[in-house]
């Protein structure tokens, strides 16, 4: 447990204000490519991996139609998680393309690309998966963890 000083400086420089959402970006990139591709590379290295299939229109719904329970110590509403998803589908070209236990990983095609937009996108994951920076690469702050996502597509999330 940290106290008060250390957690806002986790959050810096945000503090406990919400600073909003950060900008769609404009997809470049074939979205579907780049997600198998990332599938690939996802499956070289856990070749134990095994493909599931659900009925539903896109990622995001499909973790909610197969009740996926991975951020259960966190949240027990894959709905609001679905949400998420599906929003980061549109404004980044995310692509839901794995799922296990407690992680999900997605293929973006438009990550954010300047510090500015990065920090924005870092508060979201953080509101989305406090663990990513919680537990994550030291050090725990959002703008170490906004460094390692900047031009990065893909995002990967564990819930602990």
């Amino acid at each position: 447990m940290l106290d008060t000083d250390r957690r806002l400086a986790v959050t810096a420089p945000f503090g406990q204000t919400w600073p909003g959402l950060a900008s769609s970006r404009e997809t470049t990139t074939n979205l579907d490519q780049l997600a198998a591709e990332f599938a690939q590379a996802f499956l070289a290295d856990r070749p134990q991996t095994r493909l599931g299939l659900v009925a539903a229109v896109s990622g995001a719904e499909a973790l909610t139609a197969a009740g996926w329970a991975g951020p259960c110590n966190y949240d027990n509403d894959p709905a609001k998680f679905s949400a998420v998803v599906r929003d980061w589908e549109h404004r980044f070209g995310a692509r839901v393309v794995a799922v296990g236990c407690s992680t999900l990983h997605l293929s973006v095609t438009s990550p954010p690309v300047d510090e500015h937009e990065a920090l924005l996108v870092a508060a979201a994951h953080f509101a989305f998966c406090p663990d990513n920076i919680w537990q994550g690469s030291r050090p725990y702050t959002l703008t170490a963890y906004a460094e390692r996502i900047t031009g990065s597509h893909h995002w990967d999330f564990w819930w602990d």
